[in-house]
C-alpha cells in the first residue's frame, strides 16, 4: 500500500465517529448565558464551530461513537442587556464545561446515491453564570445585583440525519438536526443546561480533499428555526451560520490546520423589550486545530483538539472556547478504495 493510499484509509476510518459529533452542534442548547446570543436570555441552539475540516466527506459504514469535551468562557460589557422572559440581565458572564456523547450509524445502502447516517447525542454539563444587575418587570421581584449561579445537570437530546456524496476530490452534504427540549431548564435561573424550547436546523456543506497532497478545505452553511419558549413566551429569530476549516495531513496520522465560524441572526426576536428592538446578534471566531488518527484494536481512533477566539460580537458576550474530541469507528477495509475522513470537530 502506497503512502497516499494508506493516508486515505486512515482518514476514512475516522469519518464514522466524526458524523456522530456533528450532532454536537446541539450542545449550544446546553450552554446557558455563557454562549449567549440574541435569543431568549441570549441562548442559541446552534453552537458556532460545530462543523470543521472534512465535514462533507463520507465515512465507513457501521456503528461509531464520539465523545466531545468543550470548555467555554465569555463575558459581556457592563452595559449590555439580555432579555429573559420578564427580566433583563445586564453585564452577564459565564463559563461551561460539558461532555457530549452518543452513537452514529452509517448505512451501507445508498440513499439517493448518497451515504446516509443517523446520530443521537446526549449531554452532561456544568454551567456557571453571573449578571452584574438583574432588572424585573413592574410586577416582578426586586432588583438583584451581582447574581451568580451554577448548575451541574443534563441537557437536551439532539438527533441528526445526513446525506453525503463523493465525486473524486469533491464531497457534498445535506443535513438536518434539532433539539428535543428535555434538558434541565428554569427561566428564573441564570445557569441552565437545557434550552427551554425546541429548534430545527438544516444546511449543506462542501469539502475539497485531495489525498495525494493531503490538502483539504471545507465549509458548511445552515439555518436555524427556533420554536417559542412557552415558559417565557419568547421566540428567538432565525439564525444563519457558516462553519469552515482547512487542514493538511503532514504524515499518515497527523493533521494540522485552522478553523473558523460566522454566526448572524437574520430575523428579529419576538418578546424582547421594545427598548432592545429586534435584538439580532452576530459573532465570528477563528483558531488552530490538530488531529491524530491511530489504530484501536480492529477499530480506528481519532483525537482532535481545536480552539476559537471570538470577535465582532453584537448582542452577545464574547470569549474563547476549546474542543477536545475522541472518536471511534470501523477501520476502512484494506481491499477497498477508501474514502476521506468526515470530521466536524
Amino acid at each position: 500500500m502506497g503512502p497516499s493510499r494508506h493516508r486515505r484509509r486512515l482518514v476514512s476510518a475516522v469519518a464514522g465517529p466524526a458524523k456522530c459529533i456533528t450532532a454536537a452542534a446541539l450542545v449550544a442548547a446546553f450552554l446557558g448565558p455563557q454562549r449567549a446570543l440574541a435569543d431568549d436570555s441570549g441562548i442559541s441552539f446552534w453552537l458556532p464551530g460545530l462543523f470543521g475540516s472534512l465535514a462533507a466527506t463520507p465515512g465507513v459504514p457501521g456503528w461509531a461513537w464520539s465523545t466531545v469535551y468543550i470548555h467555554n468562557e465569555v463575558a459581556a460589557g457592563a452595559g449590555q442587556q439580555f432579555p429573559r422572559g420578564g427580566r433583563i440581565d445586564i453585564g452577564i458572564a459565564g463559563r461551561v464545561d460539558l461532555v457530549a456523547f452518543g452513537p452514529t450509524y452509517i448505512f451501507a445502502t445508498p440513499v439517493l446515491g448518497a451515504q446516509a447516517s443517523a446520530s443521537l447525542l446526549g449531554v452532561a454539563a456544568r454551567s456557571e453564570a453571573s449578571a452584574a444587575l438583574s432588572l424585573t418587570g413592574p410586577l416582578g421581584n426586586t432588583i438583584g445585583i451581582n447574581r451568580t449561579q451554577d448548575l451541574t445537570s443534563y441537557g437536551d437530546v439532539i438527533p441528526q440525519v445526513a446525506l453525503k456524496w463523493n465525486q473524486g476530490v469533491h464531497n457534498f452534504m445535506v443535513y438536518g438536526t434539532g433539539a428535543i427540549p428535555v434538558g434541565d431548564y428554569d427561566p428564573n435561573r441564570l445557569a441552565n443546561t437545557g434550552l427551554g424550547h425546541g429548534a430545527i436546523d438544516f444546511g449543506a456543506g462542501y469539502t475539497y480533499f485531495n489525498p495525494q497532497t493531503g490538502n483539504e478545505a471545507s465549509a458548511v452553511i445552515g439555518l436555524t428555526h427556533n420554536f417559542k419558549n412557552t415558559s417565557t413566551q419568547y421566540q428567538s429569530g432565525m439564525d444563519f451560520h457558516v462553519d469552515w476549516g482547512a487542514s493538511h495531513f503532514f504524515a499518515k496520522q497527523l493533521q494540522l490546520g485552522v478553523v473558523g465560524y460566522y454566526f448572524q441572526q437574520i430575523t428579529d426576536d419576538f418578546g424582547a423589550p421594545a427598548s432592545l428592538g429586534g435584538f439580532r446578534s452576530r459573532v465570528a471566531g477563528v483558531g488552530p486545530q490538530i488531529g491524530y488518527v491511530f489504530p484501536l484494536g480492529d477499530k480506528q481512533g481519532y483525537l482532535n483538539l481545536k480552539g476559537y477566539k471570538e470577535f465582532a460580537a453584537e448582542n452577545r458576550p464574547e470569549g474563547w472556547n476549546v474542543w477536545l474530541t475522541f472518536a471511534i469507528s470501523n477501520a476502512a477495509p484494506e481491499s477497498t478504495a477508501p474514502k476521506p475522513l468526515q470530521r466536524k470537530y
